[in-house]
């Protein structure tokens, strides 16, 4: 199985530190945040893995040289595409089967099982999209409304307006490249793909048994620091 990494984002809610460093690559314990992903992927099997670029490109660039795995391909962007996008754009170079979609700039910790392995041996035939999420309420930092309510059957649906949901994004998931077949034209969220298998009733959640923290601005980070801490 291939893999895309997001790291074109502007990371525009960590300004000004964002302005020099891409947040992908800021440091937490010493490890920027995209070696702690491509650390999950290689742990996971994934040989190969597409990063697609913007905001200062040629320093996740020069970071990923650096790497012995995973194989990277990068994507650039001339402009910003969303996720669906920046996806969409990548395909010719994801395989042409199931693939993994990952967020360069998330903390997520393993929990009994590696997370990525996790995902590739619960994904099914008839899956579109299998997201990996977290119960709202075990998310470190996190004070928003929840993503997605989970049917006990594993099938999901997106919340709406209003609604409080039980389980957020991790910004990990597997992705059916049929969900890209006529596509809107870039840009455009992954929340569009969302839907498409909503909609066929193949959009599936598995919740994740580890540790998520939200990384969302500088003084989270200190914070995020220190829960690591408390849990070695």
């Amino acid at each position: 199985m291939h893999a895309m990494l997001l790291a074109a984002g502007l990371g525009k809610r960590m300004r000004p530190l964002t302005e020099r460093v891409p947040k992908p690559l800021i440091s937490i314990s010493g490890t920027p945040i995209i070696d702690r992903m491509l650390d999950h992927l290689v742990e996971g099997g994934i040989k190969e893995v597409v990063v697609n670029t913007h905001h200062l490109a040629e320093q996740i660039v020069a970071h990923l040289r650096l790497r012995q795995a995973p194989s990277v391909s990068i994507v650039y962007e001339k402009n910003l595409l969303d996720t669906g996008g920046g996806v969409a754009q990548a395909l010719p170079l994801l395989g042409g089967a199931p693939f993994l979609v990952v967020n360069s700039d998330i903390m997520v910790l393993n929990g009994i099982q590696p997370l990525v392995r996790r995902m590739i041996e619960t994904w099914r035939p008839d899956m579109n999209a299998l997201l990996l999420v977290h119960p709202t309420v075990r998310a470190f930092g996190y004070s928003g409304l929840g993503d997605f309510i989970l049917e006990p059957d594993g099938r999901m649906r997106r919340r709406i307006e209003r609604e409080i949901a039980p389980y957020l994004f991790t910004g990990v998931q597997i992705l059916h490249t049929s969900l890209f077949d006529n596509c809107p034209n870039p840009p455009f969220s992954l929340n569009v793909i969302y839907d498409r298998a909503q909609s066929t009733s193949s959009l599936y959640g598995i919740v994740h048994d580890g540790e998520w923290m939200h990384i969302g601005t500088i003084d989270a980070i200190a914070h995020v620091e220190s829960h690591l801490k408390s849990l070695i």
